[in-house]
């Protein structure tokens, strides 16, 4: 007989754990407490608007690639994916801006333009990416860091490479221009981090942008969690939504299963996809946890939260980019308002996705659709969003109306949000922290939650806390580490 597994959530993680657990022989359920898969990557449908409720930049689309390989099938049969050009406009506070490309002889024209002393800094920042890359990616992204010792034979590596610096640190060591040093510092925060903070290893983000492209996905990121799902039906797997997972059914240390709107469903393995810090603590009797105690689980450090604001418009915007990044006057000082002071900053900074730039069928004909996010403190602030969310929403779209999208407000058809609240609550993440834990260096590779547990045999994580980290390439080789410690078994 074949061995069964349970997957708890399915975000883009767990679906591609379950299938690679698939792949592998398993007889594999995925308990969604949702009611619709994706997690994080769910979808928000109004009045012939499509939001995606999540992520919507994709990079090393081989990894979704490999997926379809496992089953025999063609990626390009079910996805279509579209590249982003630029990948990111940048606009700041005096109204100069930067157009994120990935071709050398283009984003060279766009540094000189803002600051010509800095063209061949960044062709040694660029170099330096690479070979940040070449280690942090390229050997370590999908390999476990189950032991202390794995963590010492890459010291050396992080040492010379200057991981031990921040991201803007790095960059500052290359970059004069302090606009341009926040146009290749921002990407922490893409997974959760303060680009102060993030160890500089995760300048490999650059890289990999350079070296794959950013792409969308025709029809959303939901297109592509359906077609997943789709994947995993086809290979025999099982979807239960609405189906929240209430408790870990464990004995003598090794998974037995877990329970589900009261019923027991018995299994060899248990994949967590959820938030492991809300797993260990509110799925698993305390008995049974040596090390993941709640008061040590209660000394990590989870990511900043967001609050995003959904709006369609009754007319489009030509001119502007898929991806846009509007910095605001502060840089530092409003990451340590929301990293290390929680408190909710008078000012922001805004990521604006318009998904209709790429595929006009994300909004009715002639309109256009939009999600705004701004990065927040997460509940450790104790913000009232039900008070402050309404009163944000609004400065949020003022802000847009009186800059960089003119008459907003006169032509918004309908707009909504979520805040802090909604990934505390509905995503059933601690603290609200909308990446899981803050990629710091104390909490990266070994010190990050291990991709099999610690405590309970068969029992196993993927997804955004676990190694290597948040972020699609993150979670989807999350999913490729599971593989390699199932195989010590």
């Amino acid at each position: 007989m074949s061995k069964t597994a349970a997957v708890v959530g399915s975000g883009l993680g767990g679906l591609a754990a379950a299938i690679r657990l698939k792949a592998k022989g398993y007889d594999v359920d995925i308990f969604e407490a949702l009611d619709q898969p994706g997690g994080r990557a769910s979808v928000f449908k109004k009045d012939g608007f499509t939001f995606d409720a999540g992520p919507t930049v994709i990079t090393a689309p081989y990894l979704v690639a490999e997926l379809f390989e496992l089953a025999g099938k063609d990626m390009r049969d079910y996805i279509e994916m579209i590249p982003v050009d630029p990948f990111y406009r940048v606009v700041y506070s005096d109204g100069s801006q930067f157009d994120y490309v990935g071709d050398e002889e283009r984003i060279l024209k766009e540094i000189e333009k803002i600051s010509p002393q800095d063209v061949e800094g960044y062709k040694k920042l660029a170099k330096q990416a690479e070979k940040i890359f070449k280690v942090g990616y390229s050997e370590l992204v999908d390999h476990p860091f189950e032991k202390f010792t794995d963590m010492l034979k890459i010291a050396p590596k992080m040492i010379q490479l200057k991981n031990y610096k921040s991201v803007y640190s790095l960059v500052s060591d290359y970059i004069k221009d302090e606009r341009l040093r926040q146009a290749f510092s921002f990407q922490p925060l893409l997974i959760g981090g303060n680009p102060f903070d993030s160890t500089s290893i995760y300048l490999l983000i650059h890289w990999l942008e350079r070296k794959w492209g950013v792409f969308y996905p025709k029809g959303g990121t939901t297109h592509m969690v359906h077609a997943l799902v789709q994947l995993f039906k086809d290979m025999g797997g099982r979807i239960h939504l609405n189906s929240p997972v209430e408790e870990i059914l464990i004995d003598a240390h090794t998974v037995k299963g877990v329970k589900v709107n009261g019923e027991s469903h018995l299994c060899d393995a248990v994949v967590c996809n959820s938030d492991p810090s809300f797993t260990y603590m509110n799925m698993i009797a305390p008995e049974w946890r040596k090390k993941h105690t709640d008061k040590r689980i209660k000394k990590l450090k989870p990511s900043m939260s967001l609050f995003v604001s959904y709006f369609g418009t009754k007319k489009k915007y030509d001119d502007i980019a898929h991806h846009t990044i509007l910095l605001g006057p502060r840089y530092r000082g409003l990451l340590d308002d929301i990293f290390h002071k929680y408190t909710l900053p008078d000012d922001f900074s805004l990521y604006l996705h318009a998904p209709a730039k790429s595929d006009p069928d994300m909004a009715p004909e002639g309109k256009e659709a939009f999600y705004v996010l701004s990065p927040v403190p997460n509940q450790y602030s104790k913000a009232d969003w039900k008070t402050l969310g309404p009163l944000y929403q609004e400065k949020i779209l003022k802000a847009l109306d009186s800059s960089y999208l003119p008459g907003l407000l006169d032509n918004l058809e309908l707009a909504f949000f979520i805040t802090p609240d909604y990934f505390e609550k509905n995503l059933r993440s601690v603290a609200g922290s909308a990446f899981g834990l803050e990629p710091v260096l104390r909490q990266s590779a070994y010190f990050r939650y291990h991709n099999r547990s610690e405590d309970i045999n068969n029992l196993f994580f993927v997804g955004a806390s676990t190694h290597p980290g948040a972020g699609i390439p993150g979670v989807l080789n999350s999913a490729k580490v599971l593989e390699k410690v199932l195989n010590e078994r």
